[in-house]
């Protein structure tokens, strides 16, 4: 899968994901608020990891190096 791709997957997890806290912990306005930013932070976070390692493996830093016999 492409980086866009998996990017509209995270959203959409992102999405379902709030929407479920809206439904199942439906306790207060300021209950509702915690929970949507840890959500929010958390697929973000999530998001930013996977980035992060799918652009790494783009351009490696390190380049593996053959000896002669191989």
């Amino acid at each position: 899968m492409g980086f866009v791709v998996t990017t509209l997957i995270f959203a959409m997890v992102g999405v379902i994901a709030s929407l479920m806290v809206r439904i199942c912990c439906g306790r207060g306005a300021s209950a509702n608020l915690l929970h949507l930013t840890l959500v929010i932070t958390a697929v973000v976070c999530c998001w930013m990891m996977w980035a992060i390692v799918y652009v790494a493996q783009m351009k490696p830093l390190i380049v593996p190096i053959l000896s002669e016999g191989e």
